[in-house]
């Protein structure tokens, strides 16, 4: 609700992965305020708001195609090694939004077969399971992304402090968008703590949990 004024503002980006016998789909979206801002289709990101100039936004597209084909290729030589039969469908939902009063609050959450998999704490930067009972696959990729900066302290940064910021001036009094949004890192940053969750956990679940 873009002009209700009780209404808090939102950057909410969705990113879905389905594995089956070692074919990989990838398909997402972004939203700024209500409004689409990227759309990932296959191996294609489109910006559907300009918030990256063109140069910018070709190497960024570059850079999305080439992780996707990794991560397509690391699935296939696993699924030769222990092919899974089923479906595995993986959902990362994060964003943040701003509220009337200036607070704020930032949210990560994965789900794995529609079942409630792994959170993100952003005030502590942990991970935490959220599987109900035990889970070898999930406490696996609660170790592994605690390793990393880049979904660790940076995922962090991002979520508290560039998602909020771009918010910020989304809903400035001038009504413009910073020329300065540091969209650049939205898109780098949101792109590879996704790879880096790609990897921790679609590796293992394509060789049937094996940790």
């Amino acid at each position: 609700c873009p002009a209700c004024p009780a209404a808090p503002l939102a950057f909410v980006m969705v990113q879905q992965t389905r594995v089956f016998k070692g074919n990989s789909m990838f398909w997402g979206n972004a939203s700024l305020d209500g409004r689409l801002s990227h759309v990932l289709e296959g191996l294609n990101v489109t910006q559907v708001l300009p918030l990256e100039p063109p140069d910018a936004w070709a190497r960024r597209q570059e850079d999305v195609a080439t992780y996707l084909l990794n991560f397509s290729g690391l699935v296939k030589l696993f699924n030769k090694e222990r092919p899974l039969n089923y479906t595995q469908s993986l959902c990362c939902h994060l964003g943040c939004r701003l509220f009337p009063n200036g607070t704020s609050h930032s949210f990560y959450e994965v789900t794995l077969n529609r079942t409630a998999f792994l959170s993100f704490h952003v005030p502590t930067a942990t991970w935490q399971r959220r599987w109900p009972g035990e889970h070898p696959v999930a406490a696996f990729a609660e170790v592994e992304l605690m390793k990393y900066p880049v979904t660790t302290q940076d995922l962090q940064h991002f979520l508290n402090t560039t998602c909020v910021s771009i918010l910020r001036a989304q809903g400035a009094a001038t009504g413009r968008r910073s020329g300065r949004s540091r969209a650049p890192l939205v898109l780098g940053l949101i792109l590879g703590a996704l790879s880096l969750l790609g990897m921790a956990v679609g590796i293992f679940l394509c060789t049937g949990g094996s940790c």
